[in-house]
């Protein structure tokens, strides 16, 4: 039974991605006789190289993929270097569940709301006398910056976390009181010792990053460039457009992009070699003492807390801007607060809301019991699914693969819109549950289900009076992640949904375009909470005791 459940996991997950590649490949070489295109061609990569601005676009795309991946890696390795070893990395360890839960698009919003050319910052700004026209807007900005830092932003969390673990392999504590015994300073420790050690084992997380930034579309719609926009930007409109002859362009972007992404990634594991063949070096010249530089107390604060702390000081900017009745620039808070608005959008909020949650308790329902089910597959027979291919969705660019996906859904009589939407959502939850879950099932002590044999329970039995209590505080988190990855879901729901089924996430893209603020707060900021109402259900579930007839064994 469980070999049969496995090969259909591996089925079910393959598939879109080859799907994905084909329904990709296909109408970038204008194959498509749904459109009377039966003879393949290179039409679309001549209408994508005739493109005025392409050369902009891609420039805009590395810039702002790229350089928000090293940005975020650098501030990961500053906050890691300056508290690993101290007694505040415990709060910042607390801060990490709470700022990965909150999403990219209620981040943005924020971020938004406080940069832009009438945002709090710039009423801040004024009132210290300083020149509005030297304000430095990041909203929609040409090169991309506010895009950059958003990003770099929201990212650093997710690479401290991913860090977690690998430090606590290498044991840090230890490297560091041998580096010290033997001359090096804490700086030089880090430098030439720990980062050749950390940065491999860090590269999927790095890729995960890259590809996102490089792919983005929702953020980038929001607080991206727009004369010229970045690649993927671009792709999206060629993709919305109501002419269908347009569709070979939009696939022929498509595939380069996942060209640059490949190509990124390529270069990225080029400049780690580079690097970690440089720091080798140290061995050979030993300790040598240069002049310690530090960076000054209050900067350093700021890079490796402030920074932390800025995606957590959006819910308050949502709360007052979703209640703002009259906020004239450049007052520093509203002068009339109203609850207008929230009763205006009650009858929407409430379907939008109920099918975020169904889609997201579908999908991380469905992916969780596959996933326990594999990695039980894996356990008993010594064969799993490769990290490799279950990396594929975290890393591919979404608009590459789900523009295949909906190509060659358009083929399949039938409008099953939900079963789509589901299925893509499942996709991408599924990588991250088991993520989530597989260093807790390793780490399990199989001994203990021998003994639980060994006094009389079989299979079930052993599983859920014993191996269900030791894993259950892991099972709730990955639940909890699983159900903020497929809240976060915008191309997913869009692209597969074809318009029909609308999510939190969806309406707020859609009006941060050009809608009233407060409109766009509310719906930010309901985008930002269901992702923290599920972490704390599942933390207060995770710490519950077991009951009595749960762990009652059987004579």
């Amino acid at each position: 039974m469980l070999a049969i459940i496995f090969v259909v996991t591996l089925l079910l997950f393959a598939s879109p991605l080859v799907i994905g590649f084909l329904g990709m490949l296909a109408p970038a070489f204008a194959w498509l006789p749904a459109l009377n295109m039966h003879q393949p061609s290179l039409l679309g990569w001549q209408q994508l190289f005739a493109w005025p601005d392409l050369i902009d676009s891609i420039g805009l795309t590395l810039l702002s993929g790229l350089g928000s991946t090293l940005l975020a890696l650098w501030w990961c390795y500053l906050i890691l270097r300056r508290y690993w070893l101290s007694p505040k990395w415990h709060k910042i360890e607390r801060l990490l569940a709470p700022l990965l839960a909150f999403p990219h698009i209620a981040f943005v919003l924020g971020f938004g709301l406080m940069f832009s050319s009438t945002g709090w910052l710039a009423r801040i700004w004024h009132h210290a006398g300083f020149v509005d026209t030297l304000y430095p807007n990041l909203i929609h900005d040409h090169f991309g910056l506010g895009l950059l830092f958003a990003l770099a932003i929201k990212e650093t969390p997710f690479l401290l976390l991913m860090s977690i673990s690998i430090l606590k392999q290498l044991d840090i504590k230890r490297l560091y009181q041998v580096s010290i015994s033997l001359g090096y300073n804490h700086q030089q420790t880090w430098h030439m010792v720990i980062l050749p050690l950390w940065l491999p084992k860090l590269r999927l997380a790095i890729f995960a990053v890259a590809g996102y930034g490089l792919a983005v579309v929702d953020v980038a719609l929001i607080i991206g460039p727009t004369h010229p926009s970045t690649l993927s930007m671009l792709i999206w409109q060629w993709f919305t457009d109501g002419d269908l002859t347009q569709l070979p362009r939009a696939a022929a972007g498509a595939l380069l992009l996942f060209g640059i992404v490949i190509i990124t990634f390529g270069l990225l594991r080029l400049a780690e070699w580079w690097r970690l063949s440089y720091s080798t070096s140290w061995q050979y010249r030993g300790a040598i003492q240069h002049p310690a530089r530090r960076i000054p107390s209050p900067i350093a604060a700021f890079f490796s807390r402030g920074l932390l702390l800025l995606p957590l000081v959006m819910l308050p900017i949502l709360v007052i801007w979703s209640f703002a009745l009259r906020w004239r620039f450049p007052d520093l808070l509203p002068s009339r607060y109203s609850v207008r608005f929230w009763q205006q959008q009650l009858e929407p909020l409430q379907q939008l809301i109920s099918n975020s949650i169904f889609l997201a308790l579908i999908s991380s329902l469905c992916a969780l019991i596959m996933v326990i089910l594999c990695l039980e597959y894996r356990q008993k027979y010594q064969r799993g699914i490769p990290t490799t291919l279950i990396a594929i969705p975290m890393v591919a660019p979404q608009l590459s693969l789900l523009f295949g996906m909906q190509t060659a859904i358009s083929f399949i009589p039938g409008q099953y819109f939900w079963l789509w939407v589901s299925w893509s959502h499942w996709l991408y939850v599924f990588p991250y549950i088991y993520l989530t879950l597989d260093g807790p099932w390793r780490s399990y002590d199989q001994r203990l289900d021998q003994t639980a044999r060994s006094l009389g329970l079989n299979g079930w039995q052993t599983w859920w009076r014993v191996k269900f209590p030791q894993l259950k505080p892991a099972l709730w988190l990955a639940f909890a992640v699983g159900c903020s990855v497929s809240l976060a879901q915008y191309l997913p729901t869009q692209m597969l949904g074809a318009g029909r089924v609308s999510t939190l996430t969806t309406e707020a893209v859609t009006l941060a375009s050009g809608q009233d603020r407060r409109i766009s707060a509310i719906y930010g900021l309901l985008q930002g909470l269901l992702p923290l109402v599920f972490f704390t259900i599942a933390m207060m579930l995770a710490q519950r005791k077991t009951s009595p007839a749960q762990t009652r064994i059987s004579r």
